[in-house]
């Protein structure tokens, strides 16, 4: 296997003979999945057609296989790679079927015709993305998320060893979304394919990629694993949070805390008041939440969103302290929410909390 796949080197992309973004310095196996993620209007997709040709390079130059792309044909490259850009295409009097098929053109010879093969693997990549149903609908009759399907069968179709999509899941619903990255996985371990897209979504990029490249202003702001990249310091300088959070181990974006004195206690634990918080958030209700550990699923959405956290360090049982604090909160606050709570020989004093609530009538 070629460790050095396909690289760009001291690369700077932009618009007429104008660099916008220096130095782009990537270095990818066969067979990873490598995601662009930045803000709008960072660059991701100049980068994208760039390497792909279809912007002249500014500086630099980009290898496949150490080969100089700029030196290869495009008919070369059709055999190696396939592209699928944001640009809409409008093929007038075209099945899906005749756009997908599309993707057979540099096998076919000069009259494009169809062998049996040809149509046999047409057929496979619409059943990959699971297209067979529209395939002989008039594509500009479909919806954006079922042209996108039928553009990645047309990719398909082409056999590539380098796939380069420009935000691919856009217009996708959650299923398509999660199949087409479903498939994207499985073709780069199976066939060895690389894969290169630019994706909006942080917590998929986080979630699927193998490596990640962040593109904010001039320059690369970094570039590595999704546990190197994907941290909550580095996604807020990157897209600029100044409200709300980004929570690097669920891969979750919490919009902002409600500031004020709290009205509410959440008791909960194990995941069950997770919901809460964010419907209370979602009404402006500023609360305290516990007893949590940090372990706690619910700690880190408590850490958040809530105005306070009152917490036991994990597999210790809940000391006197940590209850005086919670009574306090109790006596402070409007009313009380006990979410479907978790008890064990660790926490059984919260039943002792839940009960001092009840006795003050404050439970809802």
């Amino acid at each position: 296997m070629n460790d050095h796949y396909f690289q760009t080197q001291s690369l700077s992309v932009g618009y007429d003979g104008n660099a916008l973004i220096h130095d782009i310095c990537l270095d990818i196996r066969k067979g990873e999945i490598v995601v662009l993620v930045g803000p709008n209007g960072s660059g991701k997709s100049t980068i994208l057609k760039s390497i792909t040709r279809h912007l002249e390079l500014i500086g630099g130059k980009v290898t496949l296989e150490g080969k100089d792309m700029g030196l290869s044909s495009y008919a070369e490259l059709s055999k190696k790679m396939a592209v699928v850009l944001t640009e809409r295409i409008r093929p007038e009097l075209m099945t899906c079927y005749d756009v997908a098929a599309m993707g057979r053109y540099p096998y076919t010879g000069r009259l494009g015709r169809l062998s049996d093969t040809d149509k046999e693997k047409v057929e496979r990549a619409l059943a990959i993305v699971h297209a067979e149903t529209i395939a002989e609908k008039d594509f500009l009759s479909i919806s954006d998320g079922q042209r996108q399907r039928i553009l990645l069968a047309r990719a398909l179709c082409q056999e590539p060893e380098l796939l380069v999509l420009d935000e691919p899941t856009s217009f996708l619903d959650i299923r398509y979304k999660i199949e087409l990255l479903q498939v994207l996985r499985k073709m780069a371990a199976e066939e060895k394919i690389t894969v290169i897209l630019s994706l909006h979504e942080i917590d998929l990029a986080q979630k699927f990629a193998d490596k990640v490249v962040c593109v904010k202003g001039d320059r690369i702001a970094c570039y590595g694993t999704p546990e190197e990249v994907c941290t909550e310091d580095r996604i807020r300088e990157l897209y600029e949070l100044d409200d709300g959070y980004y929570d690097a181990v669920f891969g979750s974006l919490e919009l902002p805390r409600v500031d004020g004195v709290p009205r509410a206690v959440v008791i909960a634990n194990g995941g069950s008041g997770t919901p809460v918080y964010r419907k209370l958030q979602r009404k402006g209700v500023p609360f305290v939440a516990g007893i949590l550990a940090s372990n706690d699923a619910d700690y880190r959405t408590a850490a958040k969103l809530a105005a306070a956290v009152i917490e036991e360090k994990p597999f210790e049982p809940v000391g006197d302290e940590t209850i005086a604090k919670m009574k306090a909160a109790i006596d402070a606050c409007e009313y009380v929410i006990v979410a479907d709570v978790m008890t064990g020989s660790g926490n059984s004093r919260i039943g002792e909390i839940i009960d001092y609530a009840k006795a003050l009538g404050k439970v809802r």
